[in-house]
């Protein structure tokens, strides 16, 4: 039997101009600070062909451990006191998408052109 987890697909409108400075802040404090937290980001980035967006999926074990890690995670004090203004500075609006899928399923999702997101 296949395991299921909760997938979290998360779009994010830039402000114009501003996809590399998110990405230099996301990759140099927020991904860290995920993988510390015990998140795992199953892929992230901006998508080809594509102006002032990026995207960011992450899995869970199910919806009490999507809720209970970002209430930990948006709450502590390596967030707020860390990138959270730089990182929300630079977002114009942003949409969530969650799914339930099987573990293949996610693996084939990982990110082979950023592999430190695994």
């Amino acid at each position: 039997m296949t395991t299921e987890r909760l997938v979290e697909f998360r779009a994010y409108r830039l402000k114009p101009g501003t996809v590399q400075a998110f990405e230099q802040v996301f990759v140099e404090e927020s991904l860290p600070l995920h993988q510390r937290w015990g998140m795992d980001v199953v892929a992230y980035g901006s998508p080809p062909d594509t102006i002032d967006q990026f995207f960011l999926i992450r899995a869970y074990a199910d919806h009490d451990h999507r809720e209970a890690s970002q209430a930990a995670f948006y709450a502590s004090a390596d967030w707020v006191l860390g990138p959270r203004e730089a990182i929300v500075r630079l977002i114009d609006s942003d949409t969530c998408t969650l799914a339930c899928l099987p573990e293949p399923l996610i693996d084939a999702l990982r990110n082979p052109s950023h592999p430190e997101a695994c």
